[in-house]
């Protein structure tokens, strides 16, 4: 009887076994149909749990990413839809990285409020708004920025848990090409995370400018000039570039007399010449002071703020500008420190860039690297196209591949100034015979129609196309809502159309984007039809 009992047991396991197999085998087959595959299915099955940071090294990942900025955040969303197992480590505290938490959000934000409020004093009796006792709000002011700020730093952990990424709290570092050492930002013990592939997402830092101590106070960097508790009577900015010319304008809008002190003979240099030109003319009118052509040497606190001491570039006599505030904006470098880069040997150039190849591979096979920390334009979105298209390589996917040509480039003072692909200068280094299209927004009916006082109605499109093919080689704007507009100009590059493409593509009747079809006609035709 005691036989029979066993036997029976036996029998019973072994049907469930061959029915569990059953199972499996008929799911997985459902699964690869859909091309996800048995390690995909097993993952989302829930058969594989999580385990905690305190286990260490205990349970390899397919990928670990060190930083939760732009690229390293969707790079990691994009590889757990892919089905790999992500851990990202962030050093912050907080997901999102400089431009959610520090730089493009907050700025934003601090751009529309005081956009708004320069538009209630100054244009809304133009439009038959009468309004009084109009006031800045600081505090209130800051408080809507940091709600939006908290509000998609909160949004990107829950896009984390709705992925099932692994996400830790704390400084990475590289031990070895299969481990990355995590330091807890709460200062508990160190952890080991093993893994299949390592994701350098680690951003840029602010450039220090020798001779300018920044104490986020009285002399600050982006950062400390988005958290300023009063606006400065006087502000003087150094370096005339993107973020310098959006911080400038947020704090001269508000009430400061903004000077800006520019090395080179133009601001924003990476502009099309033309375009920087009339860029600065508006912002001029704008009543922002400029100092081009300018060396700063050093800077002194004082008791009613700061002294800066300037010269001529090409030399000359020594002088000084006083100010509440100094904003530091002169570039931002990659951020590699401490990372433990030399431990595998992983090279950096001559501007401490990490060195990757075509695919973002580092000198260590399943080491890579994107965004701020590598060549080419440090931008948000430059940064999540690298971060998508490499961790689908690393899933198994093709070669990456990006035209850069078709990455926009966006300014987003009032008016704003978007770009893409080639400027003048650039064509004719490379030897690219050329014909350009111009059309102004004073002859654009919609822009007409809103502008009031010639605050609407300015500015330009202005398109690059091949001399010989017609073929669009760039677009620059500079007008109202420019950078929604470019994206146009983005398709256009992206998939080889001609200027001929964009000036026989019907644009609705009354737009501002009706001017990029008048500059098309320029460039592809000779003339556009409304100047």
């Amino acid at each position: 009887r005691e036989w029979w009992r066993r036997a029976e047991r036996c029998r019973l396991w072994s049907a469930v076994i061959v029915g569990r197999l059953i199972m499996l085998v008929s799911r997985l087959s459902g699964v690869r149909r859909a091309g996800g595959g048995l390690q995909a299915w097993w993952r989302g099955s829930g058969a594989i749990g999580w385990r905690g940071f305190a286990t260490g090294a205990d349970e390899k990942s397919d990928l670990v990413v060190i930083g939760g900025g732009p690229g390293g955040y969707v790079a990691a969303i994009k590889g757990a839809q892919l089905g790999l197992k992500v851990t990202v480590v962030e050093k912050r505290g907080a997901l999102g990285g400089t431009c959610l938490n520090v730089g493009c959000i907050p700025s934003k934000a601090l751009l529309h409020s005081s956009h708004m409020y320069e538009e209630a004093t100054s244009s809304f009796k133009d439009h038959g708004i009468m309004v009084s006792g109009v006031q800045v709000d600081l505090p209130t002011m800051m408080k809507q920025k940091s709600t939006a700020v908290t509000g998609l730093t909160k949004g990107i952990e829950g896009l984390f848990k709705k992925n099932k990424i692994k996400y830790l709290k704390g400084t990475g570092s590289i031990t070895s090409p299969n481990e990355v050492k995590v330091e807890p930002v709460d200062g508990s013990e160190p952890v080991s995370l093993a893994t299949k592939n390592i994701m350098i997402a680690t951003g840029s830092d602010v450039m220090p400018l020798p001779g300018v101590a920044i104490d986020e106070e009285r002399i600050v960097s982006s950062t400390g000039a988005l958290k300023l508790k009063e606006v400065p009577k006087k502000m003087v900015v150094i370096g005339g570039g993107v973020i310098g010319l959006e911080m400038g304008s947020v704090w001269r809008r508000l009430g400061s007399e903004v000077t800006v002190v520019e090395f080179l003979d133009r601001i924003c240099p990476g502009l099309d010449r033309e375009v920087s030109k009339e860029f600065l003319k508006i912002l001029k009118k704008q009543k922002m002071k400029f100092q081009l052509s300018t060396k700063v040497m050093g800077a002194e606190l004082t008791s009613g703020g700061v002294s800066l001491r300037v010269q001529p570039a090409a030399g000359g006599e020594e002088s000084t500008i006083d100010a509440d505030v100094v904003l530091v904006a002169i570039g931002r470098r990659p951020y590699t420190d401490k990372l433990g880069l030399e431990s595998v040997g992983i090279q950096l150039d001559s501007r401490g860039r990490v060195e990757v190849d075509e695919a973002f591979r580092t000198s260590v096979p399943n080491i890579f690297a994107i965004g701020d920390v590598i060549r080419g334009p440090m931008l948000a979105h430059k940064a999540e196209d690298e971060g998508i298209v490499c961790v689908e390589h690393i899933a198994g996917g093709p070669a990456p591949h990006i035209n850069y040509d078709a990455i926009p480039g966006v300014i987003y003072t009032e008016p704003e100034v978007a770009d893409v692909g080639k400027t003048e200068e650039q064509l004719k280094e490379l030897g690219i015979e050329y014909k350009k299209g111009v059309f102004p927004f004073m002859a654009n009916s919609r822009a007409r129609a809103n502008d009031v006082g010639g605050h609407s109605a300015v500015g330009m499109v202005k398109m690059l196309a091949d001399a010989k093919t017609d073929k669009l080689l760039g677009m620059h704007i500079i007008g109202k809502n420019a950078g929604e507009m470019i994206h146009e100009g983005c398709m256009a590059i992206e998939y080889g159309a001609s200027a001929e493409d964009l000036a026989r593509t019907c644009h609705a009747h009354p737009t501002l984007s009706e001017a990029l079809r008048e500059s098309a006609m320029a460039a592809s035709f000779g003339k556009p039809i409304h100047f």
